[in-house]
C-alpha cells in the first residue's frame, strides 16, 4: 500500500460563510460543449453519481432548441429517467417560452434563463438587443412563477466580453436589477471568458448590492481560462456570496464564446472549502471517482487539478 492521500489542513479564515451551496453545472454546462453527443444513460448515471457524492443542486439539462445544442436534445428523456430524490434539486435551462413549455411538460420545478450583460453578446447569443432581451424573458419568468417554479437568472459576460472588452460593473448591476424585477429568485454572475480578477469581482458584487440586489440572491459562475476561478471565488465568499457554480471535473465552457475554457472544477472548489473549514456536504473521494469515471466515458483526462493529483495517470 502507498501512503495515505493528502488532505488539506483545515485553517478557518475570518469573514467567510459557514456553509456554501455548490450549484453543480457539469451535466448541462459541461456536456453541452462536447463535440459528440453523450448517451442519455451516461448523463443519467452521471447525475445519480453526483447525487450520491452529496451534491444537492444538479443542473440537469437545457431545453434550448436541439438545432442549437444537439448535445442536449434528449432533455425530456433525461428528466424522465432521473430518480427524483427528496431534497434534491434539478434545475434546467430554458431560453424562451417554447423552452419553458417543454420543461413544464417534462416536470421541471426549477428553471434558469440566461441574459447578457453586453450588447454584442445579446445580439450573438440571443438575437436581441441588451434592452430587448428582457421582453423575451418577462413572460418566461411570469409563467414559470405562476406555475410554482423557481426561476434563476444567469448573467453572461459580467467581467469581460471578447468583442467589447472589459464590462463596467454598473452595466452588470443594471441587468441584474432588471432580472430581479422580473422575478428571478437568484442571479448567477458569469465570468464567461474567465478574465475577471478578485478586485473586479468585488466591484461587480458591490455594484449589484448598491442598486438593491441583496448579496444573498447572488451566485457566482467562474471560468478558469486564466487561472483565476478559485481566487475569484474566495473574493466572492468574503463579500457574502454563499452559492458557487462549479462543474465536476472542470467540464464545460461556452459554445458561443470561443475563448472560454472550462468551468471551475467542483473538486478544486471542495478542496479549498475543506481547507477553509467551510461546510458544503460533498464527499470529495466520491466526487473524484465520479469525475474520473466521466473522463473515461469522454476519452480524455479531467482538467481538474485535484482529480489529477488524487488519481495520477497510469504509466506503462
Amino acid at each position: 500500500m502507498g501512503p495515505p492521500r493528502a488532505l488539506p489542513m483545515t485553517v478557518p479564515a475570518t469573514g467567510l460563510p459557514e456553509r456554501v451551496t455548490i450549484y453543480e453545472v457539469g451535466a448541462r454546462d459541461g456536456l453541452q460543449n462536447e463535440a459528440t453527443v453523450v448517451p442519455v444513460e451516461i448523463k443519467a448515471e452521471l447525475l445519480d453519481r453526483l447525487a450520491d457524492a452529496g451534491l444537492g443542486v444538479l443542473e440537469a439539462t437545457s431545453f434550448v432548441h436541439p438545432r442549437w445544442v444537439p448535445q442536449l436534445a434528449d432533455a425530456a428523456e433525461l428528466l424522465a429517467r432521473l430518480e427524483r430524490r427528496p431534497g434534491l434539486d434539478y434545475p434546467v435551462l430554458v431560453p424562451n417560452e417554447r423552452g419553458l413549455d417543454r420543461a413544464l411538460a417534462a416536470g421541471a420545478v426549477h428553471v434558469a434563463i440566461v441574459a447578457s450583460a453586453t450588447e454584442t453578446f445579446a445580439a450573438r447569443n440571443l438575437n436581441r438587443t441588451l434592452d430587448g432581451q428582457f421582453a423575451m424573458f418577462a413572460p418566461v419568468a411570469e409563467r414559470a412563477r405562476a406555475a410554482g417554479l423557481r426561476v434563476r437568472g444567469y448573467v453572461s459576460m459580467c467581467f469581460g466580453d471578447p468583442w467589447e472588452g472589459p464590462v463596467a460593473p454598473g452595466q452588470v448591476a443594471a441587468v441584474a436589477r432588471r432580472l430581479v424585477e422580473l422575478g428571478c429568485g437568484q442571479l448567477a454572475l458569469g465570468d464567461t471568458i474567465g478574465t475577471g480578477t478578485p478586485g473586479h469581482v468585488e466591484a461587480v458584487l458591490d455594484a449589484c448590492v448598491a442598486v438593491g440586489v441583496p448579496i444573498g440572491r447572488l451566485a457566482v459562475h467562474f471560468h478558469d481560462t486564466y487561472g483565476q476561478a478559485l481566487a475569484n471565488t474566495l473574493a466572492a465568499l468574503r463579500r457574502g456570496v454563499t452559492t458557487v457554480d462549479a462543474s465536476a471535473g472542470g467540464l464545460g465552457g461556452c459554445p458561443y464564446a470561443e475563448s472560454a475554457t472550462g468551468n471551475l472544477a467542483t473538486e478544486d472548489l471542495v478542496w479549498m472549502l475543506d481547507g477553509l473549514g467551510v461546510a458544503h456536504g460533498v464527499d470529495l473521494d466520491a466526487l473524484v471517482a465520479t469525475s474520473t469515471w466521466m473522463a473515461a466515458q469522454l476519452g480524455r483526462p479531467s482538467p481538474s487539478r485535484v482529480v489529477r493529483a488524487m488519481v495520477p495517470p497510469v504509466r506503462g
